[in-house]
């Protein structure tokens, strides 16, 4: 049974212990914060691309700064790899340096 809230992996037995009931609350906050720390940053990945797509130097510039920002954050949360996070501002860096030439 696929759970909406709780995804694929949530399991069908419920918690049996008071401790074991708040720690799945405390996981369903942290999922839904996690969520969308991450889309957060994907979506401003989008944007910067985006903004090079149409060759808006000064938009891709701004988008950039907070993709970046938000890349950065992620990799300290632990949401995403350091050497993703290295990965993606420098794919970024390098399609915004293609605008400037």
């Amino acid at each position: 049974m696929v759970d909406p809230i709780f995804g694929k992996h949530h399991s069908e037995t419920m918690p049996n212990t008071p401790s074991a009931k708040r720690g799945l609350k405390k996981n369903a906050d942290r999922r839904e914060l996690n969520r969308g720390r991450k889309s957060s940053m994907r979506t401003w990945i989008k944007k910067t691309l985006a903004a090079v797509e149409a060759g808006d130097l000064e938009g891709a510039e701004t988008s950039f700064v907070m993709a970046q920002k938000l890349i950065d954050k992620n990799a300290k949360w632990n949401q995403i790899h350091a050497n993703t996070a290295a990965h993606r501002k420098s794919k970024l860096a390098k399609a915004v340096a293609t605008l400037k030439k």
